[in-house]
């Protein structure tokens, strides 16, 4: 079947952290939302009738992961990512962020260094900060409008630090990063005993002419040395069914990391997360496609755009995600300067780029997985705004 990705759904009053706390969030309600990494697209049709005839049922009582979800989510695995996985590798946890916050508490102890790339996810900081851990940065490499990771920094400062988290394919900067990039990382977190966590919500998320690699896949000692943490809910608009996927194929690491999820009593999965995902892995392959390439077509759209009417805008072209990061150093603003802009006079909120930490100063993240009437509207707040700037 097509799928109408141009449909324009209302999404005010559902309690939607996007639409409905604007005013919580930016302070102003009249913004139009470019921000959070949700879509504003239904999810695949057969997920919707997979819910539909769950609730019909009546009965939603404590819940089990079946070996036929984790059959579908070894079977994605394979045919999407060319990965083969078992099914007692993959661990539960709500979603990926709560499952950095178990990684961190069980494998390091209060004091300990974590490293991460910025300018990140922006989660990353606060997981580390909120437990008594201390952040070593190891920022990217900004050259000629590509962001690289900086190994030789890395090498640098990886003494004594206990623990990496890599974000592939990287938010914001929409790196899918080469495997001979992940090899070299692999590598020295290898030489120097660093356990590497992915975060790869991203991953079934990536543009033509890229490949995304599972970490883990690339060899077996990689695998023995790795948290991969994935999760339908980037692919499929699922984030508020609360499930990802953490897959640990080494024995030892696994067990603790599931002893950690026990303390927390977070052990059972929700009922339609659980369905839903199932649902999606094994019928949702069509419109991922279709959607993909409709993100291509807003991406295409948002380049042109910027080029003919905000040349002042330099757009970073991701090579995955749905995530759009915008060089604004050209505009002169400072960095309060730029937010105020964007939110009361062009009347878009998007996520600020200082948010993401050192490096991210300048730049705005935004947020393309919306029909491409709402993309238009966006941008063309901010070129009538940046009409009104210059004028005055």
């Amino acid at each position: 079947m097509r799928y109408d990705f141009d449909k324009q759904i209302n999404r005010f009053q559902t309690a939607s952290e996007k639409w409905d706390q604007l005013e919580e969030h930016f302070g102003d309600k009249d913004l139009l939302p470019m921000w959070v990494a949700d879509m504003d697209f239904a999810s695949p049709e057969p997920v919707i009738e997979a819910i539909k005839q769950r609730a019909e049922h009546g009965i939603f009582g404590y819940t089990v992961i079946s070996d036929e979800y984790l059959d579908a989510v070894v079977n994605w695995m394979q045919v999407r990512h060319d990965w083969a996985i078992q099914k007692d590798w993959v661990c539960h946890s709500p979603g990926v962020v709560p499952a950095l916050h178990f990684i961190v508490q069980s494998f390091t102890q209060p004091g300990d260094k974590v490293m991460f790339q910025p300018p990140v996810y922006y989660p990353f900081s606060k997981v580390i900060a909120n437990n008594g851990r201390e952040i070593v940065y190891n920022p990217l490499k900004y050259e000629n409008g590509r962001y690289q990771m900086d190994l030789d920094d890395l090498r640098k400062k990886i003494a004594g630090v206990k623990l990496l988290i890599l974000c592939s394919p990287h938010n914001p900067v929409g790196r899918v990063w080469t495997k001979e990039e992940l090899a070299e990382l692999g590598r020295i977190c290898l030489e120097h005993n660093v356990l590497v966590v992915s975060d790869e919500i991203h991953f079934d998320l990536v543009l033509s002419g890229h490949t995304h690699t599972p970490f883990a896949a690339i060899s077996e000692e990689f695998a023995q040395n790795a948290i991969i943490c994935t999760a339908p809910s980037k692919t499929f608009n699922l984030a508020g069914l609360q499930i990802s996927n953490i897959i640990i194929p080494n024995q030892k690491l696994r067990k603790v990391f599931a002893d950690t999820v026990d303390k927390h009593f977070l052990g059972l999965p929700g009922t339609f997360g659980l369905v839903a995902a199932e649902s999606a892995y094994r019928h949702g392959g069509e419109w991922l496609d279709q959607l993909l390439a409709y993100l291509e077509q807003n991406l295409d759209f948002l380049t042109a755009y910027l080029q003919q009417n905000l040349p002042e805008l330099k757009v970073i072209k991701p090579e995955g995600t749905y995530l759009v990061w915008v060089d604004c150093r050209g505009l002169g603003l400072s960095l309060k300067e730029l937010e105020q802009f964007m939110l009361q006079k062009a009347k878009v909120a998007f996520n600020q780029g200082y948010v993401f930490g050192p490096g991210g100063e300048g730049f705005i993240r935004i947020n393309i997985a919306c029909p491409r009437s709402l993309l238009e509207e966006g941008l063309s707040r901010v070129s009538a705004a940046m009409r009104s700037l210059k004028k005055g």
